[in-house]
């Protein structure tokens, strides 16, 4: 565990810290600054490129990383990422003649209902160009365990650079249309970042030679552009379909609510940027027991480090939106229905990337394929009827449900189980914490009403999971820290 220790505590700095800018940027420059139409403008765009982007990358950052490992020589795996760097090709070549031919009928088709997407939609591919190439990239240096560069630049550089962008546009050096086509270039700017490290790391050949697995490779890659689109359809299908329902300013209110959520899946996105590339490789090397105990420790770690961090937006979520412009206070109830699908997802471990890494991953692709279609239906039925409630339950519901399959085929198929009694104090704990807590505030400022709650239920929380020995490598690392405080008094 050392290597994934290191790594997902650095991973999870850099991820708190980009969040905190991420914060800085989703609940005040860009409520204030930009404007409701052309932040939820902004939505769209990236909740659009984001569904786009695994058909771009083919699925080759998640092939990159399953395959990598099964190569001995260095003449082999250098073969090996020149061919999936150039593999995409067979996608992106057809979509952009297909793109070129269709783009007014495209354009026209999606801006039904808010014409001012008409004129950016171009933007559109673009920007998915540069986040999928920007993930083959990570995956890129992330098959060679070196997952820290490649986080500071998602989390941090991405986000540092739209603070910047939209302070210009507060300043008035830019204008908001400016700032939506800026977006092209940051996203530009940061993927030509990750190519440069990652060819530091290892230069490909560009040699024409085709591996011998190609055929499988291709294979696996097709079948799991399926997968990436699946998990990019519960996280961004609904601002899509919201935009074809009603007017474009409630998806900046959705896309508040739903940036508060995803910080709760902040530390398992930290974890996984390592635990993904060892999995694979304990996968390959058939060490099931060792694959066994790291899916337990993942997912009660990430339970109890998670569940902090779900306890801190919902005990506080209220004085949170007072800080915010007041049309933005409809998403509270969006925050508890997403919210509770995202932590239900951090009990899972690392789930995933066992999926991804194993002879099933065509099977439960159907199903994902399935449920993603269940998604649709859901947002369909519901947003008409209750608006954005509409649309945070259809993620609620169709996330939950693809989650716990995946759960369940797991443990049927390779008989691996990440509960344990743990689980379940957690569980209580957590529901113990939001009955006590949720229910009062301090009559001061929301910033002293969020800090002083926050210093009360915090070191309670970690107290109680540490005297419990609930999450063992959690507790690793509050020894650390202990002995750390304890060095520098003395």
């Amino acid at each position: 565990m050392s290597v994934i220790a290191s790594q997902s505590i650095k991973n999870a700095i850099i991820t708190y810290i980009g969040f905190a800018i991420g914060a800085a940027n989703t609940l005040f420059l860009y409520t204030h600054i930009l404007g409701d139409t052309y932040y939820g403008l902004v939505g769209f765009i990236l909740s659009s490129a984001n569904l786009l982007m695994p058909l771009i990358a083919f699925g080759v950052q998640n092939s990159l990383i399953k395959y990598f490992p099964t190569y001995t020589t260095e003449e082999s795996k250098t073969q090996f990422l020149s061919f999936v760097l150039l593999l995409p090709l067979l996608f992106i070549v057809p979509l952009t003649v297909i793109g070129a031919f269709f783009y007014y009928d495209i354009a026209q088709l999606i801006s039904f209902k808010n014409p001012i997407i008409y004129d950016y939609a171009w933007i559109v591919p673009l920007v998915g160009f540069s986040m999928a190439y920007f993930e083959i990239f990570y995956a890129w240096v992330k098959a060679h365990y070196q997952s820290v560069f490649g986080s500071f630049i998602k989390e941090v550089v991405v986000r540092a650079m739209v603070a910047v962008t939209l302070l210009l546009v507060y300043f008035e050096l830019l204008s908001p249309v400016d700032f939506i086509y800026a977006l092209v270039l940051i996203y530009g700017i940061s993927m030509v970042l990750m190519m440069v490290y990652a060819f530091r790391i290892r230069r490909p050949s560009f040699s024409l030679v085709i591996p011998k697995e190609a055929k499988q490779i291709i294979e696996y890659s097709a079948f799991i552009i399926l997968s990436g689109s699946v998990a990019m359809v519960m996280l961004d299908l609904d601002k899509f379909m919201l935009a074809q329902y009603i007017s474009i300013e409630n998806i900046a209110y959705y896309s508040v609510a739903i940036f508060i959520c995803i910080v709760i899946y902040v530390p398992s996105r930290a974890m996984h940027q390592i635990l993904h590339p060892v999995t694979s490789k304990l996968m390959a090397d058939n060490e099931y027991d060792k694959l066994d105990a790291l899916y337990k420790k993942s997912s009660i770690s990430l339970q109890v480090t998670g569940g902090l961090v779900f306890l801190g937006i919902l005990l506080n979520i209220k004085q949170l939106y007072l800080l915010i412009p007041e049309q933005y206070s409809g998403g509270i109830s969006i925050v508890f229905m997403v919210g509770f699908s995202k932590y239900f997802e951090l009990l899972l471990g690392n789930n995933n990337s066992i999926i991804y890494n194993s002879t099933y991953y065509k099977l439960v692709l159907f199903l994902g394929v399935g449920l993603a279609l269940l998604s649709v239906a859901f947002n369909m039925l519901l947003i008409p009827y209750l608006g954005l409630n509409g649309a945070a339950l259809a993620t609620l519901l169709a996330a939950t449900i693809y989650s716990w399959s995946k759960w369940l085929f797991v443990v049927k198929k390779m008989k691996l189980f990440p509960f344990t009694i743990k689980t379940v104090y957690a569980l209580i704990l957590l529901f113990a914490f939001i009955g006590v807590f949720y229910f009062w505030d301090f009559s001061f400022h929301p910033i002293i009403n969020i800090a002083l709650k926050t210093l009360l239920f915090a070191p309670l929380y970690i107290y109680i999971h540490y005297t419990l020995q609930i999450a063992p490598e959690v507790n690793r690392y509050v020894d650390i820290l202990l002995q750390y405080v304890i060095k520098k008094r003395n």
